[in-house]
């Protein structure tokens, strides 16, 4: 790129420089003539008003006229002033031997007729240019003319002395639009971080398809507010608010209320994991700075539809509580599998005989917990978290008051399995380190409303944290954590359904959820 620049003001400048001493050159050719051309007429016309010459012409005395026209050729620095009768016959010239001779040239004619006018003729000396003027007396006739020459070789060397001058001043002139070029481009090759066209082209290329690829909307500002970039995602969310299509170069404010865009422009501080509303369209939104050079030249907000991402995190935590399951169960088998391998080695053929009496009446207790729950995948998961309080030396009590049959939708037992999951973790977590070791589950179906309570005899919840416990990130168990009851309280709220906390110091925590609950036809065998 440095190159170009080079050649293209090096090109210009040439052309510029080459175009403008064409036209100064003739112009001050031109001007070198016409100047020369004045000078001889003024010097005629001073000769030819001189009372020395009037009378000299009138006497036909040439001696006088002699002395005064050399006088005059030394003072103006001109080649020759000749002065003529009106037979034109020389009564000056600068070699004396020419005086009393006719002029020279043959242009001299018109000036005998009372003509002022100058031309380019050959006469003794050189090629000149010649300046005539007529010399009148004092009745107002013609007596005589004056010629007033220049060498040719004199203009010449005037012209080619002006052209060496612009010559110097163009090489000077192209001279500084090489180091403006270079400095110019040394500048724009800083600024673009030293990218070359084809890089910066390629890397815009490559910015547009990923920032039109990605599925989190983009709006980016400029400093004044202005929005300069929005990709599709964020289109297809702004129509989805009801918004205009084209939002490029409107105010922000105007188009985005409430956005917080201005607000980070202000203070140049990152904004994450905002919530923003829009014409009853909730948005996860992420705000940043752009900074240069320690300048805030804009912002970058990322847009989120709140719904994916809450179910997308319900549906991630659905698959970790399942997890949890499985490998509470898996592990508990594994401890079991050991044991019966070590009676077996040892002979304990009876204990191992009991042993094994106590694990399935143990596990047929356990399913026993769950048979009224028709849902397979529902009955699955609390079989489950039996396996794991009993890991954790909980004791885990799962009742059912009725039978609850399959529901019409898979999507609200994966809501109950949030609930539930989240709400028994806690509960676990509460009475791991208190002395009665503790928790009762109980499910009632009734009229189509299925009610949820988990009973723990922990050391319940503080008054003052009861308000903020279902906010994401309130914990009282240390960073990272504090997003299960906000992902319960997010599926209770699209179920439309109602949650209760019973909670006082020393006395344990009950939670009950109640939730609209619509039975699958035919489910209830």
């Amino acid at each position: 790129m440095r190159t170009i620049i080079l050649w293209l003001v090096y090109i210009v400048v040439v052309l510029s420089l080459l175009f403008t001493d064409l036209l100064v050159s003739r112009s001050i050719n031109d001007n070198s003539i016409r100047y020369e051309e004045e000078k001889a007429l003024t010097v005629a016309r001073i000769v030819s008003q001189a009372e020395v010459v009037q009378k000299g012409l009138t006497e036909e005395s040439a001696k006088e006229i002699q002395l005064y026209a050399n006088d005059i050729r030394q003072s103006a620095d001109v080649l020759f002033v000749v002065v003529m009768d009106m037979k034109g016959i020389r009564y000056s010239h600068p070699n004396s031997e020419q005086v009393g001779k006719h002029f020279e040239g043959g242009d001299e004619a018109p000036v005998l007729e009372g003509e002022e006018y100058s031309s380019i003729s050959e006469g003794t000396i050189t090629t000149s240019l010649r300046s005539f003027t007529p010399v009148m007396n004092e009745q107002d006739e013609q007596i005589g003319a004056v010629a007033v020459g220049i060498s040719l070789e004199h203009i010449q060397h005037i012209i080619n002395q002006n052209h060496r001058n612009i010559i110097v001043g163009s090489l000077l002139g192209l001279l500084v639009g090489l180091i403006g070029a270079l400095l110019i481009a040394n500048y724009i090759k800083k600024t673009l971080y030293g990218l070359e066209p084809p890089e910066i082209a390629k890397m815009l290329e490559e910015r547009n398809m990923m920032l039109q690829s990605v599925h989190e909307g983009i709006i980016a500002v400029d400093r004044n507010g202005r929005i300069t970039l929005v990709n599709k995602s964020a289109l297809k969310l702004f129509k989805k608010a009801g918004l205009p299509e084209q939002p490029i170069g409107m105010d922000v404010t105007m188009y985005l209320p409430m956005n917080g865009l201005e607000r980070v422009l202000k203070t140049g501080e990152p904004e994450l994991a905002r919530e923003i509303a829009i014409n009853e369209t909730s948005l996860l939104v992420n705000r940043v700075p752009l900074i240069v050079d320690n300048q805030v030249i804009g912002a970058i907000s990322t847009l989120r539809d709140k719904t994916e991402v809450k179910e997308l995190a319900q549906e991630l935590t659905g698959v970790k509580l399942y997890v949890d399951a499985l490998r509470a169960q898996s592990h508990e088998m594994k401890n079991n599998l050991h044991v019966i391998l070590g009676m077996v080695r040892i002979g304990e053929y009876e204990k191992l005989k009991t042993f094994i009496l106590e694990l399935v009446n143990h596990k047929n207790h356990e399913i026993g917990q769950v048979t009224d729950i028709q849902d397979a995948v529902l009955s699955g998961f609390l079989l489950g978290k039996l396996s794991y309080a009993r890991e954790c030396g909980v004791n885990l009590s799962i009742k059912s008051k009725n039978v609850i049959p399959k529901a019409e939708s898979k999507d609200v037992i994966h809501e109950i399995i949030t609930i539930l999951g989240n709400l028994i973790n806690n509960a676990i977590e509460a009475v791991e380190d208190g002395p009665f070791k503790k928790v009762d589950v109980v499910l009632h179906l009734k009229d189509q409303q299925l009610k949820m309570e988990v009973k723990d005899t922990g050391a319940g919840i503080k008054t003052e944290d009861l308000a903020e416990i279902f906010e994401k990130g309130f914990s009282t168990k240390g960073e990272d954590r504090g997003y299960g009851l906000a992902l319960v309280k997010a599926s209770i709220d699209d179920l439309n359904g109602n949650l209760t906390i019973d909670s006082f110091k020393g006395s344990g925590t009950t939670v009950t959820v109640e939730i609209p609950y619509e039975i699958k036809e035919n489910s209830i065998d």
